[in-house]
């Protein structure tokens, strides 16, 4: 890989702080070990208006390049991450959702249907929304993320688009 990403990572929980994020933890520690830079990190409340502020502020930044979100993809009326950010997009991605959930099927089976992941581009930054469990977030970096992250992988790869500044 060559010169690593400037990312940020946003846990939506209305229970996690810090030292209880492990899901937000697994994704810093997993960007850094793949030699991208994590140059920000927040937890906000379930609520779609201070996530699409942050969010908001994140893809304006010329200095950030990839976000990932994780928590509030499911169902419940408090899951409100890609109603939040859908809006913000300017081009959806629909294949991440589509090969997360995929995925996601061998590991915990239909319950994977429950899955709203998407991702998308908005001002060249990608932004990818992850379920909240650490094993969702690690099945979505395993599975997807790690290789499209990578410029060296083949025969292509997101990280290259946002070299080229696809938007």
């Amino acid at each position: 890989m060559t010169e690593g990403l400037k990312s940020a990572v946003l846990t939506v929980s209305d229970t996690r702080d810090r030292e209880t994020d492990t899901s937000g933890q697994y994704l810093c520690d997993s960007l850094v070990e793949a030699g991208h830079d994590v140059v920000e990190r927040d937890i906000v409340i379930d609520d779609r208006y201070l996530m699409r502020a942050r969010l908001s502020a994140w893809i304006a930044d010329p200095g950030i390049e990839v976000v990932l979100l994780t928590g509030g993809t499911g169902f419940t009326g408090r899951d409100t991450t890609p109603d939040a950010v859908e809006p913000l997009l300017d081009t959806l991605i629909p294949g991440f959702g589509e090969l997360f959930r995929q995925l996601s099927h061998a590991e915990i089976g239909s319950s994977t249907v429950q899955s709203r992941a998407i991702a998308g581009v908005a001002n060249n930054t990608f932004v990818f929304c992850l379920p909240g469990s650490s094993g969702a977030c690690r099945t979505a970096w395993e599975g997807i993320l790690r290789e499209q992250l990578d410029e060296s992988f083949r025969p292509c790869n997101f990280a290259e688009l946002i070299r080229k500044g696809v938007h």
